[in-house]
C-alpha cells in the first residue's frame, strides 16, 4: 500500500497550510475531481435504493445536542460553543443525526411511509487533538456521507442488512475491501442512562439492537468480531473497519441501531390501528466520511483509480503539432459526454515520454496522420491492452459506459 498523505500531496490531489489549520485540509483540481465522482457515486446509488436526499445546517443550538444526549456524553470531541449574544449559544454540529431528527418530527408521518430513508452528504466538526490528526484519515472538518432511516420495529433488520449490501457493494466498486467487521457493543459492565455511564436508554433496548446487528452480520454470511466498549453512546453498532498503509486500523462505514433519539425526541408515526407509535432509528454510512474513503482510495489504487474515479479518464496525445487541431476536437467531444479529459501536447515531450507521464490514467488516445484523416482513434489502456482504430463517436461511447458505474451496475442486474 501506498502512503496516501505523500501520493495525495505528489499527485496534487490534496494539501494543507498552516494559515488554514491542521486537519483541514483542501482539495486541488485533480483530488476534487475524484471527490466529486465518489460523491455523485453515492448520491446515485442511494437514490436508487430509495433515500431521499437533503440538507441541514452545519451549525445548531446547545440545546438540540443536550437533548440528543451528544453534550452529555460526547462533549470533549465537540467544539466549545460560540456565544452570539441574547443568551444565545452555537455550536459546530458533531453529528448530523439530531438534525435529521428534527427534520422528521416536523410534520406527522404514517406507518405507510415507513421505512422512511433520509441521506446527506454533510458536514461535520471534532475537535481533535493536533496529536491525532493525520492526512485525510483523520480531520477536524470531515464531508460525512450520512443516512438515517425512520422505520417499524419489524423493519429494521431488514433496513440493516440492506444498508450493509449497499457497503459492500460500493467496495467492491470502489476496489477496496474490509480489513473486519465489528459488532461495537456497550462494555460488559455498562451501567445506562445515570450521569457517570458512558451510555443512554436502558439495557432492554440495548439488549435488543445488539441481538437485532448479530443476526444481520450472520445473515451476511460475514466473519465478524465483538469489541465490548466501541458502541456509541446511544446504541450498538457494525463498524466496517479498514488498514491503512502503515497497518492502522480506522472504521469507515457504519450499521447502527438507536432507539434513544427517537424517544428524545419523541418521534411518532401512526400505526395502522390509527394510534400513535415510536420508530426506531438507523444510522447508516455507506463510505463514512469522504477524507477516509479518498485516503483509502489513494493507498489501495496508487493513483491508478478506477476509470470511473480517475481525476483524467482520457488522454489524448497528438504525435505531432499537425494532430493538435484534431486532438482538441477528441477532447472536446469527449468533454460532451462527460469525460474528463487532458491534451498531452505534442510540445511537452517525445511521445513515449508523455505515455509515461500519464500512466495512470484508465484510457490514453493516440493521434496521428491516419487517425487525424480517417476520424478514427486508437486507445492504449493503462494495461497495455489495445483497442484496433474505430470512429471517434464509437470509441468515446464505449469509454464512457466502461467509465460509468451506474450502467455497469444496471447491466449487471438486467443480465440477472
Amino acid at each position: 500500500m501506498y502512503d496516501h498523505r505523500k501520493l495525495g500531496r505528489e499527485l496534487g490531489l490534496f494539501d494543507s497550510d498552516p494559515l488554514i489549520g491542521a486537519g483541514l485540509p483542501y482539495w486541488l483540481p485533480a483530488g476534487a475531481a475524484v471527490r466529486r465522482a465518489l460523491e455523485s457515486y453515492i448520491a446515485e446509488v442511494e437514490r436508487r435504493a430509495g433515500y431521499q436526499q437533503v440538507y441541514s445546517p452545519v451549525l445548531a443550538k446547545k440545546e438540540l445536542y443536550e437533548i440528543s444526549g451528544h453534550w452529555e456524553k460526547y462533549h470533549d470531541d465537540m467544539y466549545p460553543p460560540m456565544d452570539i449574544g441574547g443568551g444565545e449559544e452555537l455550536i459546530l454540529r458533531p453529528s448530523i443525526c439530531p438534525h435529521h431528527a428534527l427534520m422528521y418530527r416536523s410534520r406527522a408521518h404514517s406507518y405507510r411511509e415507513l421505512p422512511l430513508r433520509m441521506s446527506e452528504l454533510g458536514g461535520q466538526y471534532r475537535a481533535e487533538l493536533s496529536g491525532a490528526i493525520g492526512g485525510l484519515s483523520r480531520v477536524r472538518a470531515m464531508q460525512l456521507n450520512d443516512a438515517h432511516i425512520f422505520c417499524r420495529l419489524d423493519q429494521v433488520a431488514s433496513e440493516a442488512a440492506s444498508a450493509l449490501r449497499l457497503i459492500n457493494q460500493a467496495y467492491a466498486d470502489m476496489g477496496i475491501a474490509a480489513s473486519r467487521y465489528v459488532l461495537a457493543l456497550p462494555s460488559q459492565d455498562a451501567e445506562f442512562n445515570s450521569p457517570s455511564s458512558k451510555y443512554v436508554g436502558d439495557a432492554a433496548s440495548w439488549a435488543h439492537a445488539a441481538a437485532l446487528l448479530r443476526d444481520v452480520l450472520e445473515d451476511a454470511g460475514v466473519e465478524y468480531f465483538d469489541a465490548p466498549g466501541d458502541a456509541a453512546f446511544y446504541g450498538p453498532k457494525i463498524d466496517i473497519q479498514m488498514m491503512d498503509s502503515a497497518g492502522r486500523e480506522f472504521s469507515l462505514s457504519t450499521v447502527q441501531i438507536d432507539f434513544h433519539q427517537p424517544a428524545a425526541f419523541g418521534l411518532e408515526y401512526i400505526g395502522a390501528d390509527g394510534n400513535k407509535h415510536r420508530p426506531v432509528m438507523v444510522h447508516r454510512a455507506i463510505v463514512g466520511s469522504i477524507e477516509r474513503a479518498m485516503a483509502q482510495l489513494i493507498e489501495v489504487h496508487g493513483g491508478a483509480f478506477p476509470a470511473w474515479l480517475a481525476p483524467v479518464q482520457v488522454v489524448v496525445l497528438p504525435i505531432s503539432d499537425d494532430e493538435e487541431k484534431a486532438a482538441a476536437g477528441v477532447a472536446r467531444r469527449a468533454s460532451d459526454r462527460g469525460l474528463r479529459v487532458e491534451i498531452a501536447h505534442a510540445d511537452e515531450g517525445s511521445l513515449g515520454a508523455r505515455i509515461r507521464e500519464n500512466r495512470l490514467a484508465p484510457y490514453q488516445a493516440v493521434i496521428g496522420a491516419r487517425e487525424a484523416e480517417a476520424g478514427a482513434l486508437a486507445i492504449r489502456e493503462r494495461d497495455g491492452s489495445r483497442w484496433d482504430p474505430a470512429p471517434i463517436g464509437q470509441v468515446l461511447d464505449r469509454i464512457r459506459r466502461a467509465a460509468d458505474p451506474q450502467a455497469i451496475a444496471i447491466a449487471e442486474e438486467e443480465a440477472v
